[in-house]
């Protein structure tokens, strides 16, 4: 029996420049309205301006860059066959999972030592609690989409029921925080539930277009019902959350006790910034504390065996409807959770706040970072927050360098920025000796 080798075929440079010339041509049709052409106030009148120059400068980036990248990746993918031949192409036992706990543990040392080095800095202490927020979600979506396998285009559903839930809460009956809270995440998990019972039978592209719809469903009624969440102009003057019950006001003679006035520190409005980013902390700890937790347990790898093969799942006599409805409604309650915060730390909230985009970058978060690592989750969100936070210096190509950077991410590394996943269980080493010897 001969062995048949199949090597791949090298492009050549005719096939290079013909497929470059089709990114520069794609750049062509997207430059003109975005690069090209610009509006300009002129005595009172827009009056359209061309920028030619900048045109074609784009287009010759992309022509180059696309050969650059080209070459890049047919000598990375040469390496990986080299390697493969050569035996080496997987990292050396327990390295990769060495490195990534130590990345894990040093984001955590610099989240926690944020606000003694840049506690007077309030728009870094604003973008960390954006970013730990989008963490919280991802993280929330991580069971449902990375550990479940079940596609949810309407995350933001479970986002919107938190944040209203405590709206509604705290302004009409006059709840606290830490009293919402749970009750807030108990109303998203039921809404889970309504979301995960009729698409017991769907999976795939019909389940995304169903839980889409249903997204939709949540915030057009918070548009129209006027007399619960107040329609388009939303619901103002949500009680900021407490240290206690001392809340983060000027101490006054004749007022309640405050945070400043029973420490015996001056009133600075940065300290409820930094109390409100230690609590987004602390949740997002408990979140990924609790869903780290949930993995080992029996429902988590039910989970994660009904992601690979349902079918099989079903044929061992698993229960995929309540394993189904579990991802479901965990998930959403640590949306909810996330949106108690959210209403808290805004102290006002609209329809306009829980649109499709935000499921869209929620779903990206997951996506980018490798669907099932909880890391990876961590990583996605400091890069589709911080990007266009140091894109505003570059205002008019904000959304150009935004898209571009989750475009070369997908392509560089597809199953994400950490597609390597801790296996939830691991055999005893014993096990390992005795199988490694019995194949010898």
């Amino acid at each position: 029996m001969t062995a048949v080798i199949q090597t791949a075929h090298a492009p050549t440079w005719s096939e290079r420049l013909k497929d470059a010339g089709g990114v520069a041509f794609v750049a062509l049709v997207l430059g003109i309205p975005m690069i090209g052409l610009t509006t300009v106030d002129a005595g009172g009148m827009l009056e359209v301006r061309t920028r030619w120059a900048a045109l074609g400068l784009f287009i010759l980036l992309s022509f180059l860059g696309r050969l650059l990248f080209a070459a890049l990746g047919d000598r990375l993918r040469a390496r990986q066959r080299a390697r493969a031949r050569l035996g080496t192409g997987k990292p050396a036992a327990g390295g990769q999972p060495v490195l990534l706990k130590a990345l894990g543990w040093g984001l955590l040392g610099l989240s926690l030592a944020l606000p003694l080095f840049w506690g007077d800095n309030r728009y870094v202490i604003d973008t960390a609690t954006t970013v730990l927020i989008y963490i919280m979600l991802g993280w929330g979506l991580n069971v449902v989409v990375g550990l479940a396998g079940l596609l949810d285009l309407g995350y933001v559903a479970f986002y919107a029921v938190g944040a209203y839930s405590y709206a509604l809460l705290s302004t009409q009956f006059g709840w606290g925080f830490w009293e919402a809270l749970p009750v807030a995440g108990g109303a998203a998990a039921a809404f889970g539930l309504l979301l995960g019972w009729p698409t017991l039978r769907l999976r795939g592209d019909y389940l995304a277009i169903v839980t889409l719809g249903f997204g939709e469903i949540i915030r057009i009624i918070l548009v129209n019902w006027t007399e619960l969440s107040g329609g388009p102009n939303g619901i103002s003057s949500i009680p900021r959350p407490t240290f206690f019950g001392l809340p983060f006001k000027a101490p006054s003679d004749d007022g309640p006790a405050t945070f400043a006035g029973f420490f015996g520190l001056d009133y600075v409005p940065e300290h409820r910034v930094i109390f409100l980013y230690c609590l987004i902390l602390a949740l997002a700890l408990l979140t990924n504390l609790f869903v780290s937790r949930m993995r080992k347990l029996p429902i988590g790898r039910a989970w994660e065996a009904m992601r690979e093969d349902e079918i099989a799942c079903k044929a061992l006599g698993m229960n995929v409807t309540n394993v189904k409805l579990s991802a479901f409604a965990l998930g959403a309650m640590l949306g909810g959770f996330a949106g108690v915060f959210f209403a808290a730390r805004q102290g006002f909230i609209s329809p306009e706040s829980f649109v499709f985009s935000e499921s869209a970058i929620i779903l990206a978060i997951v996506v980018l970072g490798g669907m099932g690592s909880q890391l990876g989750v961590v990583l996605a969100s400091l890069v589709l927050v911080l990007i266009p936070e140091i894109g505003r210096d570059f205002a008019e190509y904000r959304m150009l360098i935004f898209g571009a950077a989750m475009i070369l991410i997908m392509v560089w590394k597809p199953g994400g920025l950490l597609s390597h996943r801790e296996p939830t269980l691991k055999a005893p080493s014993s096990f390992i000796r005795q199988s490694k010897r019995e194949a010898a």
